[in-house]
């Protein structure tokens, strides 16, 4: 019997711990650069259409946040990245990856998420090739990546839900707009 009690204590601690502490590290910056580069692939879009390298040709920048339905702080962060979006200068977009929306019985619940947080950009659901070996390393949700015109990563991205959002994101894609030579981020 106090074995039992013991094993439900150490559960629910670490259950509580896990709720506490978000889907992922530490916010703020991190070696996301290490992830990968996005030179080849083909994804889905919640939308029906397709997106793949050559969508990153339009723009000097694309930020990616990745995230999934299941992470608390990623949905949590959805407005303020929605709202970012919209200050962006149209040399730079940003696009989300949603983990767990490539099934069918999720997309709809990821529509509704995206609908109540504002967000109508691109988000991806489903990939093969480099994005999808990319999202294979990817071990904390939220993860923000930055990437060129050609599929380079630029910087290190963000690792968690930043405290001040808006901050954060202008902070690296002022820093990847310095790294390809174009005007920052006002």
């Amino acid at each position: 019997m106090k074995c039992k009690k013991m094993i439900v204590l150490v559960l629910s601690t670490m259950l509580v711990f896990s709720m506490l502490t978000g889907c992922g590290a530490k916010s703020g910056t991190s070696a996301a650069s290490s992830l990968g580069n996005l030179k080849s692939f083909k994804a889905d879009t919640l939308a029906g259409d397709s997106f793949t390298q050559d969508n990153f040709t339009k723009k000097d920048v694309t930020v990616i946040n990745f995230w999934s339905l299941e992470c608390g702080p990623c949905v949590d962060e959805l407005p303020g990245i929605a709202k970012f979006a919209r200050t962006l200068p149209d040399n730079v977009q940003l696009i989300t990856v949603n983990l767990d929306g490539e099934e069918e019985s999720t997309k709809n619940a990821v529509k509704e998420e995206l609908k109540e947080a504002g967000f109508d950009g691109t988000t991806l659901v489903g990939s093969d090739g480099d994005l999808k070996t990319l999202v294979s390393k990817i071990q904390y949700t939220p993860t923000t990546i930055l990437v060129d015109k050609n599929g380079n990563t630029l910087g290190d991205g963000i690792v968690g839900s930043p405290h001040d959002l808006t901050k954060a994101y202008t902070d690296v894609v002022n820093s990847a707009l310095k790294a390809v030579g174009k005007a920052e981020l006002k």
